[in-house]
């Protein structure tokens, strides 16, 4: 699948199994939930609620979304044509 805008929802820094974060996405249904670890969350800065994140890597799982990878939206992301298939 391919990379996907995505608004955080809400930040959990001290989850069961470390920090992570939910955001939802008008391109797949349910919630999507990513890692705020090192191995997925791409930045030196972690998301707050509201923001606008790119997130690809996607696997469905019974109770939503997981990304495996996620970096936060940037301008020229909005440049970039989509290409379905690839």
């Amino acid at each position: 699948m391919e990379a996907i805008k995505a608004v955080v929802r809400k930040v959990f820094p001290d989850g069961r199994y470390g920090s992570y974060a939910l955001a939802t996405s008008t391109e797949v249904k349910g919630t999507i939930t990513f890692s705020l670890d090192k191995s997925v969350w791409q930045e030196d800065e972690l998301p707050e609620t509201g923001m606008f994140v790119l997130l690809s890597n996607l696997r469905q799982k019974k109770v939503g979304w997981r990304a495996l990878s996620g970096r936060f939206f940037q301008p020229s992301d909005e440049r970039q044509p989509k290409t379905k298939g690839n």
